[in-house]
């Protein structure tokens, strides 16, 4: 039976991750940077945050790292906006999925 709860508070977390992306001030985070993803664990004790940026996979990385620096700040914030029982373990992830996409764009529309 699928968990309805677990999979809307995956996507409040993606919203809200999104939105305190915006206000962090480490230089290691890629403005550009997207989340591409959040999943939850059954018990919402563990959570993993994929990530993807426009500038390449190093880039990811590097804003990866700026991230796990920043995740007691994180999330402390995701805590209080969400108004949650128990704050997840947030554990950032790179992934090259927008930067894939985007090649395989190019090579569409080159065929066109």
């Amino acid at each position: 039976m699928p968990n309805f709860k677990n999979s809307r508070m995956a996507e409040d977390i993606k919203r809200e991750m999104t939105a305190i992306l915006r206000e962090l001030k480490d230089p290691r985070i890629d403005k550009l940077l997207t989340i591409v993803r959040a999943d939850l664990s059954g018990d919402m004790s563990n959570c993993k945050i994929y990530v993807s940026s426009l500038e390449g996979m190093e880039r990811t990385k590097e804003s990866v790292a700026g991230l796990k620096s920043a995740a007691g700040f994180i999330r402390r914030e995701l805590f209080h906006r969400l108004k949650m029982r128990k704050s997840p373990e947030l554990t950032f992830v790179a992934d090259n999925s927008i930067e894939r996409s985007a090649e395989i764009s190019k090579k569409l529309n080159d065929l066109l």
